[in-house]
Parts: C-alpha cells; structure tokens; sequence
C-alpha cells in the first residue's frame, strides 16, 4: 500500500481506515521543512515494505486537526498506532529512515502502550457514520 496523504488522498485514505488492520505508520512534517523533504521519499519506499500496515504523511499546517491536541516540536515526528489497542510510538526521531524501520520490525503485542500522542486517526479522520464500520 503506497503512503498516503490526507490532502491528496482522502478517499483512499478513507477507504484504507475503515478496512485496515495492523498498524498505522503517521509522519508529522510540513512543507516547509527542509529535513522532511529528503525523509520523504524514504517513508514513502519504507511504506512499500509493508502493505499490511496503512502509512500517513500529514503536513501539520494543512491538517493541525490529525495532532488532536498536541503539538510538533521537531521533524519528523512519527506516530505509530496499534487499530486494536492504541498508540505504540509517538515523538521526534532522527531522519533516518533505518530508525523507523527497525522500530517497526520490533513492534508486537507485548509492546506496552505510550500514553501520548494524538486521539486515534481513525476518529480524526473518518466521519462517524464510517468510523461505526470500521
């Protein structure tokens, strides 16, 4: 499953949530960030690697309602989400996309939950009428 975009892809992105199992893989940047350019490109290959599992690129000024209440201090800042129990990761991480990758292949049941980050994206995402049949 290629990554996908909450501005240009809201209705696969839509389609995705209501039908996803495994992970969500979400990477906060924006536009502006020089560092988010060049890691791009690599979270969008990394999301290649496992279809299994759903990977988000949100721009946090064109979408500051998918951080719920928090807020970015540095780029990338990655959001990894477990649909059935909650959130595995939330934080900065450096650049490269070797770190996220490894976190990912490490990430199972036993993976105690953070208990910061943003509300589920599916609630953030989807309207609710959906979010009753996903």
């Amino acid at each position: 499953m290629p990554m996908l975009d909450p501005q240009k892809d809201a209705l696969a992105l839509s389609v995705r949530l209501q039908q996803a199992q495994g992970l969500i893989v979400a990477c906060y940047c924006a536009a502006w960030c020089d560092t988010c350019t060049q890691y791009r490109p690599d979270f969008e290959q990394l999301s290649g690697l496992w279809p299994q599992h759903t990977f988000v690129w949100i721009d946090i000024e064109e979408n500051p309602e998918l951080l719920d209440d928090d807020d970015v201090e540095n780029f990338p800042t990655l959001l990894i989400q477990d649909l059935g129990r909650g959130n595995l990761f939330y934080g900065a991480m450096l650049p490269h996309i070797g770190h996220l990758e490894r976190l990912i292949r490490h990430l199972d049941e036993a993976t105690p939950l953070v208990e910061n980050g943003p509300a589920p994206l599916r609630t953030l995402l989807l309207p609710p009428a959906a979010q009753q049949h996903a």
